[in-house]
């Protein structure tokens, strides 16, 4: 595993899903971890080692305090995984209401702002942080304009962050998750229709998004800031298999 020893880290939506595997991972590999979330983590955060920091990352002076916690507590802060996020329904565009935006953009947007702005006076040493975008963030997705206008703002909050970062040593990236058997993930009725939509037949697994936020946030990603990297079964890569499937039957008709 890269090594995270001595490394200081915060994680947001760290009581599970995604964020939960990344703090089991990090904690594995040296890190001195942070967990925060809405969410009771304080268990989680035994099991590590870890310290707890109930935080609602829509307000800006919770995510402030969590940012002053780890610091003082810890002397600094050296990586971020701003993760924390939350469904908000599905509806067209033209049913949605201001408020449906309003929430997603304080969760989504405004957390991962919150979470840029008051940890980067604490990383005095540079380091990483990563958000937690989505491939909302990159296409278009029916029935849910709030997330995916939110979750785009994610992926230009953290390109801007890492041009106006870099000087200090600190690298900005996000990742775009596609359907991840978490809770926010495609729900079971669903299940078979998305697997069909990602060519590698199946949802990821925590751990495996783990995984890429591991390496973003070690020394070995050194060279990588500014992107928005996919994390997806290759949904995005082109066709999916099911009109694969179409295409194949089109053809032995003649």
């Amino acid at each position: 595993m890269f090594s995270l020893e001595d490394r200081v880290a915060v994680i947001t939506g760290a009581a599970g899903g995604i964020g939960g595997a990344a703090a089991r991972r990090f904690a594995e590999a040296g890190a001195k971890v942070v967990l925060a979330d809405v969410a009771d983590a304080g268990a989680l955060a035994t099991e590590l080692g870890a310290l707890f920091v109930k935080t609602d990352v829509s307000e800006e002076e919770q995510v402030r305090a969590l940012m002053e916690t780890a610091g003082s507590t810890h002397g600094r802060i050296d990586i971020v995984i701003n993760n924390a996020g939350k469904g908000f329904g599905a509806r067209p565009v033209s049913d949605s209401a201001g408020g449906d935006f309003r929430g997603s953009f304080a969760t989504h947007a405004l957390g991962v702002m919150f979470g840029i702005k008051h940890a980067a006076p604490h990383m005095k040493r540079g380091g990483s942080i990563v958000n937690t975008a989505s491939l909302a963030g990159l296409v278009g997705m029916y029935g849910s304009a709030p997330y995916v206008a939110a979750k785009f703002a994610v992926v230009g909050i953290t390109k801007t962050a890492a041009l106006e970062l870099a000087p200090l040593g600190i690298r900005v990236n996000c990742i775009c998750p596609g359907n991840i058997d978490t809770a926010m993930g495609a729900p079971p009725e669903f299940l078979g229709t998305t697997n069909a939509m990602t060519p590698l037949g199946r949802p990821g697994r925590p751990e495996e998004v783990a995984a890429l936020l591991h390496f973003l946030a070690s020394d070995d990603a050194s060279y990588i800031t500014g992107q928005a990297i996919v994390i997806d079964g290759g949904m995005s890569a082109g066709p999916h298999l099911a009109l694969g499937d179409l295409i194949r039957a089109a053809r032995e008709k003649g």
